[in-house]
């Protein structure tokens, strides 16, 4: 009815792509030979160092993010080992699966209620296996189902206060180009992410970065699968083949490469600032929403709450019901309620990477009008508080 013309998809990946992303990618496919596209690959390589705040390694792969959970479990982890997961969502017991799969045993640690993982716990539980059999901490940083956000500098001072040596990884796929994060400052051994989400590119990219630590569990192995195996990936020196174990996705790195230009041209700290001010004006929304009704955000604590997603319970099925109405009549698509029971009551919003007020506030204007067509009951309100958020953010002190 009034979906015409350009539609929104505010789902937490694959997010917008910037119109630059699209037309660097609009060419004809390369000599793969090139030596220019070496330079390319290590220009790529360096602004993802500076993405992620690390000094050290970033091996790239034609994956996306359930792969690169492979990736990292291959070169850290022999069949046999423990590694333990902190779960605070849908995302963790993926990871937990995988490893499984390669005949990795798994403890895992559920945190519920919109809850993060609890640093005391971890440090509870790690002084408690004094024998070490816990190689690795697997944790999300956002899950994308849940939108919770765990604090990994807390996580890693308590491993450390435990005085155990079990490596951190991080899955940063949801949160990486959205919120702070300082690989190296807050004692991550290996993060990993993927191009869909804050990076504003295309799936088919999933990214390792890795630290001497992990690097030293990986030459502990007897070996590591040729595709998986990160070593000839971060440090190739036969072309640009190496890179990929194969033919590069060039048209992919173009992309890339435009993303990250535009990610240095607005700085990291503009970028977290951005996100956290828009997810404030979401937040502000479903507040007033919530002050009649059952709408409410899965996390009740906002210091934990994701700046990237924000998973909303509405109740009954009213979450399929908003979804369908704002994709069928205005043309607006919501993330789906994933992982959840029943899926119908909730909705998702993405509000990663190549995203601004004017989208926010068209979003939460168009869930607001769905709610008045089916009669929902809500509170009023909600676009003034979430216009009110960004206009005080608009005139404070830099």
């Amino acid at each position: 009815m009034f979906a015409a013309g350009r539609p929104h998809v505010a789902i937490p990946g694959p997010s917008v792509m910037p119109d630059a992303v699209l037309a660097a990618m609009h060419r004809p496919a390369p000599d793969i030979y090139d030596p220019a596209l070496l330079g390319l690959m290590e220009s790529l390589t360096a602004d993802l160092r500076w993405l992620a705040g690390t000094a050290h390694e970033v091996a790239v792969y034609i994956a996306n993010g359930h792969a690169v959970w492979e990736a990292a479990l291959s070169n850290i982890l022999a069949p046999g080992e423990t590694a333990l997961v902190l779960s605070t969502g849908h995302f963790a017991h993926g990871w937990a699966d995988m490893a499984r799969g390669l005949g990795i045993g798994i403890e895992l640690q559920e945190f519920t209620g919109g809850a993060p993982a609890d640093p005391g716990w971890l440090e509870e539980r790690l002084r408690a296996d004094s024998g070490g059999h816990i190689r690795a901490v697997l944790v999300c940083q956002t899950d994308t189902a849940t939108g919770v956000r765990s604090d990994l500098a807390a996580l890693r001072r308590a491993m450390d206060a435990a005085g155990h040596g079990a490596l951190l990884a991080a899955d940063c796929v949801a949160s990486l180009g959205c919120e702070p994060f300082e690989m190296d400052a807050w004692g991550v051994d290996i993060t990993l992410s993927a191009s869909q989400k804050g990076l504003m590119t295309p799936p088919g990219l999933g990214l390792v970065w890795f630290g001497p630590r992990a690097a030293a569990a990986r030459d502990r192995l007897d070996g590591v699968s040729r595709y998986w195996d990160w070593r000839p990936r971060a440090r190739p020196d036969d072309g640009l083949w190496q890179y990929f174990d194969g033919t590069a996705p060039t048209h992919h790195l173009y992309g890339l490469r435009a993303a990250l230009d535009l990610m240095r041209a607005e700085g990291r700290a503009a970028i977290w600032h951005r996100h956290a001010v828009l997810a404030q004006a979401i937040w502000a929304a479903v507040d007033a929403w919530g002050t009649a009704g059952g709408i409410r955000i899965e996390v009740p604590d906002r210091a934990a709450r994701s700046h990237a997603v924000t998973a909303i319970h509405a109740g009954g099925d009213l979450g399929e019901r908003l979804r369908l109405w704002t994709r069928d009549i205005a043309g607006l698509t919501l993330g789906v309620g994933l992982g959840r029971d029943p899926q119908s009551a909730w909705f998702r919003i993405g509000h990663m990477g190549h995203v601004n007020a004017q989208m926010i506030l068209g979003t939460l204007a168009t869930i607001e009008a769905g709610l008045q067509a089916l009669n929902a009951p809500h509170g009023t309100g909600a676009i003034e508080a979430a216009a009110g958020v960004i206009a005080r953010a608009s005139t404070a002190a830099p």
